[in-house]
């Protein structure tokens, strides 16, 4: 793989600033932030004000931690527009969740919103190795998903071309990557695997692609999988980190020289990582779930959001930026099987370690009888499709989960190819327990 690492003189000097730099530009622009929301959006005038507390008593960084929670419901709640903090006709674009879960979120950003967001994912694809005038093949999604067009936002910004692919029609994926020869691809780690199986199918030595570095976010994966891609194309494999409600892609990444967890933008995000049952905050370096203030929002300020995902905050090393570590997982997927805490990245995990089956798995959920069971399905990796070679596979996978994570699973091995395919976010978890 080549060396990718950018030059000094091409970071922004904030990147690489002091942390007395960093403290008091984020003290300056909290006490800004929380009295924007404040002044500007009913919900958390209210929500201040029942927690007794005001803008103004936040005079140090630490002072944050005496103001409310902001929760995925909060937003459901004041659908579609009652978050808000400017009137709606300054509002540049809108973007929603899906809402398959329940109501849509829902985010806007002013015009110098997207200007900021368009200069922080300049940096994670500056961070990632990417240069201006190099071409980017971009396959996340576009439309109301977040990813797809901040990618875009964050290429233009940088002077990439940018070929705006989105996800699906797989072949053409290829095609294009071998035609248009892009040096960097953006797309979930679970779609990567399915670019990397239609390599196979047209007979294409993926080695062989333009490709020098995958960025890739959306969902959790693990340095197994990372291992796995960048041998697979002999390029880079970096994390990308965002989540519409604080913006988007682009609130941290890992920088392509270290690959050592992701460096969050704290001069427009400020992290802290509470205890997910108390709510109460750890200290850096302790694992726990990841809570998000902006700095620098206009139309969608956002106070202490519980992303529900699961992390620990480092100190920087490539950056001055503190690092956050790989997502191992959130608070709200995970499974509790017969007591035993179980999240797909530890299934993930000890699946890339068995020689004989695929990287793709879904998790089934049953309760059969009284007592919940998981079942993994996962695919014979090609040239392991005897059934001797399954039978081994699925005992061994079943023996390492039993050993690490503690639960006993059934193990299915099914044909390659089996096992259903994402063109986004992968599904992992198919739960099929009564709902009373």
């Amino acid at each position: 793989m080549k060396d990718l690492t950018p030059r000094k003189e091409d970071l922004n000097p904030i990147e690489i600033a002091s942390r007395d730099e960093i403290g008091a530009l984020q003290l300056k622009r909290l006490k800004w932030s929380l009295k924007h929301a404040y002044d500007n959006v009913p919900f958390y005038k209210a929500s201040f004000d029942a927690a007794g507390v005001h803008p103004d008593d936040l005079t140090t960084l630490s002072d944050l931690a005496k103001f409310p929670f902001t929760v995925k419901q909060d937003l459901r709640d004041n659908y579609p527009f009652g978050m808000f903090a400017v009137p709606r006709d300054q509002i540049a674009r809108i973007h929603a969740s899906s809402g398959t879960t329940g109501q849509p979120t829902v985010v806007g950003y002013t015009q110098t919103d997207l200007n900021v967001w368009g200069e922080v994912v300049a940096r994670s694809l500056r961070a990632s190795g990417l240069r201006p005038g190099d071409l980017l093949h971009n396959a996340y999604g576009y439309g109301l998903f977040t990813g797809g067009l901040g990618i875009h936002l964050g290429a233009d910004s940088l002077g990439l071309t940018t070929v705006p692919i989105s996800g699906g029609m797989t072949q053409r994926q290829v095609r294009l990557i071998e035609d248009f020869q892009p040096k960097g691809i953006t797309v979930t780690p679970s779609y990567a695997l399915s670019i990397l199986d239609e390599y196979a199918a047209q007979g294409l030595d993926p080695r062989q692609s333009p490709l020098e570095v995958g960025i890739f976010g959306a969902e959790p994966w693990t340095n197994a999988m990372r291992l796995e891609i960048e041998e697979a194309f002999d390029m880079h494999a970096v994390d990308i980190y965002g989540l519409s409600e604080v913006m988007g892609p682009g609130v941290a990444n890992e920088c392509v020289e270290t690959k050592d967890g992701l460096h969050i933008w704290e001069d427009h995000f400020y992290p802290e990582i509470i205890n997910p049952e108390t709510g109460e905050p750890v200290a850096d370096g302790e694992q726990g779930e990841l809570v998000f203030t902006s700095l620098s929002k206009e139309a969608f300020p956002i106070i202490r959001y519980r992303t529900r995902d699961l992390t620990r905050l480092l100190p920087g090393t490539a950056r001055s930026m503190r690092r956050m570590e790989k997502i191992t997982g959130r608070s709200d997927d995970m499974i509790i099987l017969r007591g035993v805490n179980v999240f797909p990245t530890q299934i993930e995990e000890q699946l890339m370690t068995v020689k004989g089956l695929a990287a793709h798995f879904q998790i089934e959920l049953s309760r059969p009888g009284r007592m919940d069971k998981m079942r993994i399905l996962t695919e014979a990796a090609e040239g392991f499709s005897g059934n001797d070679d399954r039978v081994h596979a699925a005992a061994e996978l079943a023996h390492k989960i039993k050993s690490t994570v503690g639960i006993s699973v059934k193990v299915d091995v099914s044909d390659p190819g089996g096992v259903e395919r994402s063109q986004g976010k992968a599904v992992r978890i198919l739960d099929k327990r009564p709902k009373t």
